[in-house]
């Protein structure tokens, strides 16, 4: 009688599994927990010790590694391995069913201790998949129990054809490399081997959605979580799904909205910020980043890092976003919400994405891979560098400006009033643009405003356009061989300004 194996750690759907496996035939043979929960379920199974002749050993350790369980699994449908098989009394196993230890979500406790997450690097369920998904031109390979009712469905129906086992295969070595990823990752971190940039990079991550299309309609694009995380946000409004460009200008939106302790708002538009406040209630930090561009707030992404209420979804008024992102949305808000912005993607902030350690970019026959900028700025690494120190309030809108500044795309230029944004330059091919253009941008209310670079002037002539449209404190790095003159030109025009030694290019 053909055999089926079943050792899984996961005992979602095994029963009805396997009484669909014992209705087609096939011997039950189960290991330990997997054999006693289908006597329970009133089924019929052989342990895998009565098919051995030989006790589960080491609690439990060794209970499958045995040349009548391998030999059954990885014979091939040839005539001299079927008559081994015969010859030593082995029986044929055409169906595995097996997943993994929960090493994962052990590991993932933070009171886990190194011998519980020890115990939970699975060996025997290793070496059965990586046999069975070898011998796929025979052998059915079960790891995931959401496929259960599926392979049911085609063994009865006799389309458990060489491509069916094949798919199967694929899904089980994939789960055996994440399986190992997790594992290298753990042991790195208690190694003290866990670098942000590791000899050996180990990325695993599964397709979680496929995309209409990519950054544009002809190109591809998916959604892949890493192992072991779940999604940061959760759509709990709006009724189109989220795009490649949506999902790249929230993640942009949200990293500038949470860099700030007090209410803050970031308005999003194609990775830049068309504007960017902070205030002491959300509403008033709504308007003084609207007013920043009003034009380009059409369409945009808004992240918010406090609670969304009825009153500020009113204040909203008629502009189109594309997504409203925070921490909490009142019923209220939500019922307006879809009521009026049904067009809108409404996405709370689950708090359960684990912030990028590295980021990561493919190039040509490899990737690059750097640290992320770090949060924040240090008012305590500032010089000021001409004969005018920045006023108290000035000093303030700098550590705003310099934060904006670190979330624009070079060449970037921010003038700042008030804690908001007036102006900003993103994304030329040089900072005398990127100056000129925030000083438009900022129109009037670039007089009296502060500006933070995120590069060194290479020359003064980008400071010089800055101040004649009305700046008075300017935040840089420093560095370029022309300090002195850029220095010299601030002083000659009156202005505070300041350096940080910390370059914030964006490509």
């Amino acid at each position: 009688m053909p055999r089926a194996l079943l050792s899984v750690s996961d005992k979602t759907g095994l029963v009805p599994f396997a009484q669909g496996l014992a209705e087609l035939g096939l011997e039950l043979v189960a290991s330990g927990g997997t054999a006693r929960a289908l006597r329970e379920a009133g089924l019929a199974v052989t342990d895998v010790s009565e098919v051995t002749g030989h006790p589960e050993i080491l609690g439990g350790r060794v209970k499958t590694l045995h040349p009548a369980i391998h030999g059954g699994i990885l014979a091939k449908p040839t005539e001299d391995h079927l008559a081994e098989l015969a010859e030593h009394g082995i029986g044929a196993i055409e169906v595995v069913a097996c997943n993994l230890y929960p090493f994962q979500q052990t590991v993932a406790r933070p009171d886990v201790t190194e011998a519980e997450a020890i115990e939970q690097i699975d060996i025997g369920g290793v070496a059965l998949l990586r046999a069975a998904a070898k011998s796929f031109a025979r052998v059915a390979i079960v790891s995931d129990p959401t496929t259960y009712d599926e392979v049911l469905a085609a063994l009865k129906a006799g389309t458990m054809d060489l491509e069916a086992r094949r798919r199967l295969a694929l899904a089980a070595f994939r789960h055996t490399a994440a399986y190992d990823a997790a594992i290298q990752a753990w042991l790195a971190g208690t190694a003290g081997d866990d670098a942000a940039l590791p000899e050996v990079l180990h990325l695993v991550a599964t397709r979680e959605d496929v995309l209409r299309y990519g950054e544009n309609s002809h190109q591809q694009g998916a959604t892949y979580r890493l192992a072991g995380e779940v999604p940061a946000f959760e759509q709990v409004g709006g009724l189109k799904a989220l795009s490649y460009n949506n999902l790249a200008d929230l993640e942009a939106a949200w990293a500038m909205a949470s860099e700030f302790t007090r209410p803050a708002v970031a308005i999003i538009k194609h990775m830049n910020p068309s504007g960017l406040a902070v205030a002491d209630d959300l509403a008033t930090a709504y308007q003084r980043a609207f007013a920043c561009d009003t034009v380009s707030a059409f369409g945009g992404i808004l992240a918010a890092n406090r609670e969304v209420d009825a009153a500020f979804v009113e204040g909203l008024g008629k502009l189109f976003l594309e997504i409203l992102a925070a921490p909490s949305f009142t019923d209220e808000a939500l019922a307006l919400m879809a009521a009026k912005k049904k067009n809108c993607r409404v996405l709370r902030w689950t708090g359960a994405g684990q912030a990028p350690t590295r980021m990561v970019s493919a190039i040509h026959g490899g990737l690059l891979v750097q640290t992320p900028d770090p949060v924040g700025v240090s008012h305590g690494d500032w010089t000021v560098v001409t004969q005018r120190a920045p006023t108290e309030d000035e000093a303030r809108d700098l550590r705003f400006a310099e934060i904006a500044c670190k979330h624009v795309k070079s060449n970037a230029i921010v003038l700042v009033k008030g804690e908001a944004t007036v102006g900003v330059g993103a994304g030329q091919m040089n900072r005398v643009d990127s100056a000129r253009i925030a000083a438009w941008r900022a129109g009037d209310r670039a007089k009296g405003a502060v500006l933070a670079s995120d590069a060194f002037f290479p020359f003064a002539d980008g400071l010089e356009a800055a101040c004649e449209a009305g700046v008075t404190a300017v935040l840089q790095p420093g560095g370029s061989i022309r300090d002195d003159e850029v220095i010299a030109a601030a002083d000659r025009l009156g202005i505070a300004m300041v350096t940080t030694g910390v370059r914030h290019f964006r490509h």
